[in-house]
């Protein structure tokens, strides 16, 4: 069975994470980091192979306090499709332009610094 670990504080790191669970003997156990920050998201997930094992945790670390915040601890759920936003737009950043090139002033021509006129 695959939890669910949230409300975690953000300065708890993968292997807090999986000490926590530690009685528990967990295979699997993954903290959400943000790819830019390099941070905890502030959630987790802990796969427990044995079920009963698994609803023991929980029962038993659901409400628990860690490090001054109250972790959640639930069955994971499958992250669900998000549908396409119709309210919005798509927003493209390519080929802003519609392939037309835009001036930036001036007449066009390109001379070179030869400024004679024919």
């Amino acid at each position: 069975m695959k939890l669910h670990v949230g409300n975690l504080p953000f300065a708890v790191g993968e292997e807090e994470l999986k000490n926590l669970f530690s009685d528990y003997n967990p295979e699997e156990v993954a903290l959400i980091i943000n790819k830019f920050s390099g941070r905890s998201k502030g959630f987790g997930f802990v796969t427990i192979s044995d079920d009963e094992v698994a609803k023991k945790a929980m029962t038993e670390l659901n409400g628990k306090e860690v490090q001054g915040r109250q972790i959640s601890v639930s069955e994971a759920r499958p992250m669900e499709e998000r549908p396409e936003r119709s309210d919005r737009p798509r927003r493209s950043f390519g080929d802003r332009d519609g392939g037309h090139r835009r001036s930036f002033g001036g007449s066009g021509r390109r001379d070179f610094g030869n400024n004679r006129r024919f």
